[in-house]
């Protein structure tokens, strides 16, 4: 699982160093960029709902060994001859996203109920790393293999080799299909306050690390750092938040709620993005340190939120289909604005302003969430929100 988790970051941490050498190679305009950036997150939310209807017909070990499937091919293809390939292959890369990160959170319910949060901590660790391992290296891979279409497709092993072992290790049984199984899932969700909050705080704390995946190395060029520099700093910032997202499940078990500990990571965001944007030079590795606890943090704490509110790996399925796939697709909205922004020519300050009310939005979002209730489904098949008793 954790391997499986380590792949589902590259394919979009890996292109943002490469943006200044993409954009010299084929053209595109700051919007083409930005849609390009914008795509795999658009295609995570939309595919993301695709998750719980899959395993449903050919279970939840084949819905994943499929994804990664998806994933290594489509690694490849975006390191095709033209723009166009760039376009599919990213496109694709984002879908196989969306299923395989729905998936994980179901596993994490079902094979460790009482461990879940801390799990999850777990395998968010391995996405952090793994988009750490995507920024950081992919200009070195550019410069060793010579152009940045083989940087990109590199990334095609590592997926190869997670289908190879998740295949060889983990069962594939076929779903027991069955009315009473069906009914438990349940029906309403949208209809679901809670429900509803967990989406918009996913939403817009993910809005705000695809910017940074997207855009960071980009916005810190324009403060005159070099092409490298700002890459590496791309990929410190990620692999500090391999020890946040470790920590905040285990920090947020000591309160009633999740409320202080996302507090707290969304304020370190808050503070990295000032530190970076605005703030003089001698703040810009306390910034990247700052910047990595946020979202370390606070992603982990909202993933592990999707199965501390879920009763069930049923409902949890549901709420994660929902609260990724239109969470991801509002997310990808950042990624688009940022570069519609950067084409109007909008100055560093504005920028570092929108994406300040963005982090002010989540915390208010974070209030309702982390409060301490579950999703449950009642004797007539809808879900219902009752207080979550800690014992």
């Amino acid at each position: 699982m954790v391997l499986v988790a380590l792949n589902l970051r590259p394919a979009l941490a890996s292109l943002a160093p490469l943006l200044s050498r993409v954009q010299a190679d084929t053209g595109l305009s700051a919007a083409a960029i930005g849609a390009l950036t914008t795509m795999p997150v658009l295609c995570l939310g939309l595919f993301a709902p695709l998750a719980p209807w899959l395993s449903r017909r050919i279970g939840t070990e084949r819905t994943l060994s499929l994804a990664l499937l998806l994933l290594a091919v489509a690694l490849m293809l975006r390191s095709g001859p033209g723009t166009p390939w760039l376009f599919l292959g990213t496109a694709l890369a984002g879908a196989a996203i969306g299923i395989g990160g729905t998936v994980l959170p179901v596993l994490v319910k079902r094979d460790l109920p009482r461990g879940a949060d801390l799990m999850t901590g777990v395998y968010t660790m391995a996405l952090c790393l793994g988009g750490a391992l995507g920024a950081g290296l992919s200009i070195p891979l550019a410069d060793g293999l010579g152009s940045w279409q083989l940087s990109l497709a590199s990334w095609s092993v590592l997926a190869f080799l997670a289908l190879f072992c998740w295949r060889l290790l983990a069962a594939h049984p076929w779903p027991q299909s069955s009315a009473r199984s069906r009914a438990r899932v349940g029906s309403g969700l949208l209809r679901s306050p809670l429900a509803w909050q967990i989406t918009l705080l996913m939403a817009s704390q993910s809005a705000l690390a695809y910017i940074v995946f997207g855009w960071l190395p980009v916005l810190l060029q324009r403060r005159g750092l070099g092409e490298a520099e700002a890459g590496l700093l791309l990929g410190a910032s990620v692999f500090v938040q391999l020890f946040a997202a470790l920590a905040a499940p285990w920090l947020a078990r000591l309160g009633r709620d999740q409320r202080p500990a996302l507090l707290c990571a969304l304020t370190f965001v808050a503070l990295g993005f000032y530190c970076l944007l605005q703030g003089p030079a001698m703040l810009r590795w306390p910034g990247v340190v700052a910047l990595g606890l946020g979202q370390g943090g606070s992603f982990s704490l909202a993933l592990a939120l999707l199965v501390l509110r879920s009763v069930n790996p049923a409902v949890a399925g549901e709420l994660s289909g929902m609260s990724q796939g239109f969470g991801y697709c509002l997310a990808a909205l950042g990624p688009l604005a940022v570069g519609l922004l950067l084409q109007f020519n909008v100055s560093l300050t504005g920028i570092w302003l929108v994406l300040t009310a963005v982090v002010a939005l989540a915390m208010v979002l974070a209030l309702l969430a982390g409060r301490q209730r579950v999703l449950d489904v009642d004797e007539a098949g809808c879900f219902v929100t009752r207080e979550q008793r800690r014992g």
